[in-house]
């Protein structure tokens, strides 16, 4: 599986602003705010980003492909 990439953060004031590939994705305030700057300092930022705007594979793509429901799509 690739790892994400494509995220940026910028800090305005005490919030954090997420975007994806130029597009805001989340803004970050408070507590979530400041352990994210924490985080991003130890993990992978683009992984960290991804987990925390949703933006992620869960793995199970292909399977869902393969589900009967989906497949006349």
């Amino acid at each position: 599986m690739r790892s994400p990439e494509g995220f940026e953060y910028v800090e305005r004031g005490d919030a954090v602003v997420i975007t994806h590939h130029g597009r805001p994705a989340t803004t970050l305030r408070g507590r979530r705010a400041a352990d994210f700057l924490e985080d991003v300092e130890t993990e992978d930022p683009q992984e960290l980003m991804a987990r925390l705007t949703g933006n992620y594979r869960h793995g199970n793509e292909r399977q869902a492909r393969q589900h009967p429901r989906n497949r006349g799509r």
